[in-house]
């Protein structure tokens, strides 16, 4: 019959002509319809009528894709075929075709047609039969899925409890089948047709599941499979047989064999017949897991993660269809493909779930009533890491054993191990170690990657500090043909010694005795030629190349950067030794090796900063000394570090390079020769100006670093350079360009108000009046701009309002422009924008108010910016902003600041109200700013007492007789926070604060209070009773 002929040479050709008679095809009535339907007698024509609606669901480039009714009546029918038992008159290989075509009809409809699955009885119902289509035909495996799975963060199905066999000691320690006997088998030829299932059949390893100490073991269905394997305990806790890291060469022969059926077992049609319908059934195992990948990617995360249960066990115990998971699938299927799609799969669901898995914890092993689901999503994890580190071991398909490194790195890179128990990465890092010279080069990409990850994750974890100061041979076995070939503690020396080495090696801070394994590996693979041994495999190796491949180097160069961001103390160690490869990188003709050169050196030159910062614990003689520093630069600056900042033809490489320019230390740069200044300044000013936004936005980036450096911020002729490039580059089109600008006009901006708190001032008498207009004229116009540029530019604003002078201010031409300036900080700390733009809006203000020169308290606009300011502090939902808007109106340090006893009275009530709500949130996430919140607005209560005058007194009388109780309540609490170990982040001591206090009741007490006003005796007698409740809770 015309259907059952395969419609793929002439595909476009029908599906364009078929979109025209959609009606009769897919209509109630229609003919597809009606062929498909399980009706119908004929199972052939049913196959090839379930293949015409697959191939209708295919997207094709130019033609419109099919309409949603019928996507949706397709959808239903591929699911009812996935959900309908194999009829008794169909034979088990049309059975597997039909399941293809529908599950490929399916993924069709989620990839080309953009599915949206929105109904959870919908998205739950292909859900279950995907899980159980990802086992069809998987032998010993047999499990009955219910029609709808439903989210559920808990266990969902009873099931019957496992059955545990309890084996003999001596059976359970050795494998079911003779390995001698095994080992004799030669591979078979793999016949024409016949699917790719590995290069050699006897070579596969079967990694059958294995259960914890002291679990029993459990062979699933009801017979016994020619391909299961009696279960086998291993421990992956670094002990047994397996060597200190609990495993053995991965690339010697094991135990753990993957058992398929051999031909020798059948006759020759037997046999025949067996193989194709193995590799039938493992196709619809892989159609299943490729559009379950598809339905991971067609669905949002955190409706993703409702599953999580029903695909990603988090016990050992089979039997249920919960324990039946992915993992189930990568430790069983004799198919690599298969292992590999469900890999793939595993590595779709953990991509992402960093914040999911971030509520994992683990806890005592004492029983409970219940399990909490943190500790599920725990068990879920080490679950992960042992079928994974399990597989890892057992795999024989390269490809395969690239899928489990990639899904470890992705495992890895999102599970919270700060919350969890120790020895989960000492297990991956031990297992991962003789990977890294596998034979094929993506194997060892990925096992870089892999490390890469372990190195990055939660940085700097103790576990991994541990981990890269253990000695080069630990868990690696010399004789091992697998084990990498680490150098000699002289390895370096066989590359050109660079004339810096000699000198370094004089002052290098003292590092551990036994050199860090990792960083010599990373650092032989980019640097060192390539051994004989790496052959043909290394597809990224160029022709006539004698390093490694590319992507080996790359890899390494991103591992060594994320040592030097996460555990610079061990990377400090290597860093003239670091010095030199980036250079050779930098030198080199590929772009790619060269950027990677470049993301290294941004961040050793990152980690050097943080070793000097004000606020840093690391001991003066563990820090790199500034004279090696300088001598790291004058390193960089006299290579090939120049040439990529002017290397116009790679603008990603220049920006990377601007970066790497703007993380030198500051100590440094002022110990470098003038002419390396000079060379660092004009190449970024000049950048500037690029035509391309990615280098223009990191030289305006890198500029705003320079201008806080001490030994730079008070050269006006630098600084006003620097001022009129960032204001050019305000200017941009490029959001991106634009948000760096505003960036660095902020730092400029506090480079300003930092030359005010000199003794000198020569710095504000030589800058220009004219610059000063311009710079804000740019920054009321940016504080229009996106949020990305409004925050930095009202922070600008704020800066330069305080700078001003009162020579300035004098000026009619500055009068105007300051109103506008002023008018643009009250507009920003209205409006509902982003929390950073009214938080840095709000400290703006703040810095206005210090200028004395400002009429505050006089002008018009003082009204306003109080108003806007009690606005935000009594009803905005986000407590630092209110936080920092107490802060603000505690500033103005005299009373007349304050304006009329109105606006005083206005401040002061706004206060006692917002002191009053101060725990009224609806955001829990709010609650712990609730204490530096009461306590800032205690504190601005106490200010504005202490400015008090004989007018105001009444205004404060009646708030007190109304809210008395709860005032004292707060300020007692304002008093004992940090004395009673509150932290509650407030700016001054214990000692300060009842000072505070103290001024306050000494300025009320010596207020002329009016002829006949109670006020002053209330409120002295409150400030007094609070002091003596305070000093008699203390016993002081």
């Amino acid at each position: 019959m015309s259907l059952g002929i395969s419609l793929r040479p002439i595909e476009k050709i029908y599906l364009a002509a078929s979109l025209l008679y959609l009606p009769d095809l897919l209509g109630k009535s229609g003919l597809l319809m009606k062929l498909s339907d399980l009706a119908q007698s004929d199972p052939e024509v049913r196959r090839a009528a379930v293949h015409c609606m697959a191939n209708l669901c295919l997207s094709v480039p130019g033609q419109p894709y099919l309409e949603e009714p019928y996507q949706n009546i397709c959808f239903q029918a591929f699911l009812t075929i996935l959900q309908s038992p194999k009829s008794p008159d169909m034979d088990d290989i049309t059975f597997c075709m039909l399941l293809q075509n529908a599950l490929k009809g399916i993924q069709s409809l989620l990839n080309g047609g953009k599915m949206k699955l929105t109904q959870t009885d919908e998205l739950g119902a292909l859900l279950a039969v995907l899980k159980k289509s990802m086992f069809h035909g998987l032998p010993g495996i047999n499990i009955e899925m219910p029609t709808v799975l439903y989210p559920t963060p808990l266990p969902q199905y009873d099931g019957r409890p496992p059955v545990k066999l309890q084996l003999p000691e001596s059976s359970a320690s050795r494998p079911t089948m003779n390995r001698k006997k095994r080992s004799k088998i030669k591979p078979r030829k793999i016949q024409p047709g016949e699917e790719e299932e590995e290069e050699e059949s006897s070579g596969e390893k079967e990694a059958a599941p294995v259960t914890g100490v002291g679990r029993g073991n459990l062979h699933e269905g009801s017979t016994q499979s020619p391909s299961s394997l009696a279960v086998q305990s291993l421990r992956l806790d670094g002990s047994g047989a397996a060597g200190k890291d609990g495993v053995s060469s991965p690339f010697s022969s094991s135990s753990w064999k993957r058992v398929s059926s051999s031909e020798s077992d059948y006759s020759d049609t037997e046999g025949g017949m067996q193989s194709k319908m193995r590799s039938y059934q493992a196709k619809v195992r892989q159609g299943a897991l490729a559009c379950f990948l598809s339905t991971i990617k067609s669905i949002e995360k955190k409706v993703l993660y409702g599953y999580w249960s029903a695909f990603v066990s988090d016990t050992p115990e089979l039997g249920s269809p919960q324990s039946v998971s992915l993992m189930t699938l990568t430790l069983k299927d004799p198919s690599p493909k298969t292992r590999a799609c469900a890999l793939q799969a595993l590595s779709a669901i953990l991509e992402g779930s960093k914040q999911f898995l971030s509520v994992a914890e683990d806890t005592s092993d004492h029983r409970r009533a219940f399990t909490p689901f943190s500790v599920m999503i725990a068990s879920s994890i080490r679950e992960l890491h042992r079928c994974l580190l399990l597989a890892l071991v057992a795999e024989s398909s390269s490809q395969t054993l690239t899928q489990i490194i990639k899904c470890l790195a992705n495992l890895v890179s999102n599970s919270p191990y700060n919350r969890l128990k120790l020895s989960l990465l000492t297990k991956v890092w031990n297992q991962i170690k003789p990977y890294v010279r596998h034979k094929d080069v993506n194997v060892r990409v990925s096992s870089l990657t892999l490390l890469g990850a372990i190195v990055s994750t939660h940085a700097p974890l103790p576990e991994v500090q541990l981990l890269l100061q253990q000695p080069c041979s630990s868990g690696l076995s010399n004789s091992d043909s697998a084990t990498p070939h680490l150098s000699p503690p002289d390895w370096w020396k066989k590359a050109p010694a660079g004339p810096f080495l000699e000198e370094a090696s004089v002052s290098s801070p003292t590092g551990s005795s036994e050199p860090c394994w990792l960083i010599r590996l990373c650092i032989s693979t980019v640097v060192l030629p390539k051994e004989d041994s790496c052959s043909g495999s290394d597809a990224g190796c160029a022709a006539g190349s004698t390093y490694m491949p590319s992507p080996m180097r790359l890899e390494a160069l991103q591992v060594l950067a994320h040592l030097a961001k996460g555990y610079f103390s061990v990377a400090q160690v290597y860093l003239m030794e670091l010095a030199e490869v980036i250079c050779k990188c930098m030198g080199e003709a590929d772009p790619s090796i060269q950027l990677h050169g470049a993301k290294l050196l941004e961040e050793l030159g990152t980690g050097l900063i943080q070793q000097y910062k004000p606020d840093s614990t690391l001991a003066p003689e563990q820090r790199v000394p500034v004279t090696l520093v300088v001598l790291f630069w004058t390193m960089m600056l006299s290579g090939p570090l120049p040439r990529a900042l002017q290397n116009a033809e790679h603008p990603t490489l220049q920006a990377s390079a601007c970066d790497a320019l703007s993380s030198i230390l500051p100590e440094a740069f002022s110990s470098l020769r003038s002419d390396w200044q000079i060379l660092c300044i004009t190449v970024l000013l000049g950048l500037n100006d690029s035509k391309n936004r990615l280098v223009k936005a990191a030289a305006s980036r890198a500029l705003g670093v320079y201008v806080l450096f001490p030994c730079l911020r008070q050269d006006v002729i630098f600084v006003a350079d620097t001022a009129n490039a960032i204001l050019m580059s305000l200017q941009d089109k490029s959001l991106n360009v634009r948000a760096k600008a505003a960036w660095s006009l902020g730092n400029l901006t506090d480079t300003l108000i930092v030359n005010m708190e000199t003794p000198d001032p020569s710095f504000q008498e030589e800058f220009s009046g004219l610059l000063l207009l311009k710079m804000l004229r740019s920054a009321i116009e940016a504080s229009k701009d996106k949020d990305k540029v409004k925050s930095n530019a009202v922070r600008a604003l704020g800066n330069l309002l305080h700078f001003l002078q009162p020579s300035h201010i004098e000026k009619p031409q500055f009068a105007e422009i300051i109103e506008e300036s002023i008018q643009a900080l009250i507009s920003t700390v209205l409006i509902e924008a982003a929390m950073k733009v009214r938080w840095n809006a709000c400290y703006a203000m703040g810095n206005v108010f210090k200028n004395p020169a400002l009429p505050l308290g006089t002008a018009p606009w003082t009204s306003q910016a109080y108003h806007a300011l009690t606005s935000v502090v009594t009803s905005c939902k986000n407590f630092k902003v209110r936080i920092r808007s107490a802060t603000a109106l505690s500033i103005p340090g005299k009373r007349e600041r304050y304006g009329s006893v109105d606006q005083y009275a206005q401040i002061w009530n706004a206060l006692v109200t917002a002191l009053q709500k101060s725990e009224d949130t609806t955001d829990f996430l709010e609650f712990k700013y609730c204490a530096s919140l009461r306590t800032q607005i205690c504190q601005a209560l106490v200010h504005l007492l202490s400015l008090a005058s004989a007018s105001d007194l009444p205004c404060i009388k009646e708030t007190l007789e109304l809210n008395g109780d709860m005032v004292q309540s707060y300020f007692l609490q304002f008093l004992k926070s940090g004395a009673e170990g509150d932290d509650t982040g407030a700016p001054h001591s214990p000692q300060e604060r009842d000072q505070m206090v103290r001024t306050a009741l000494e300025h009320i007490s010596s207020v002329q209070a009016l002829a006949g006003d109670t006020a002053k005796r209330v409120i002295v007698a409150f400030l007094d009773n609070i002091l003596t409740v305070y000093f008699d809770s203390s016993g002081s």
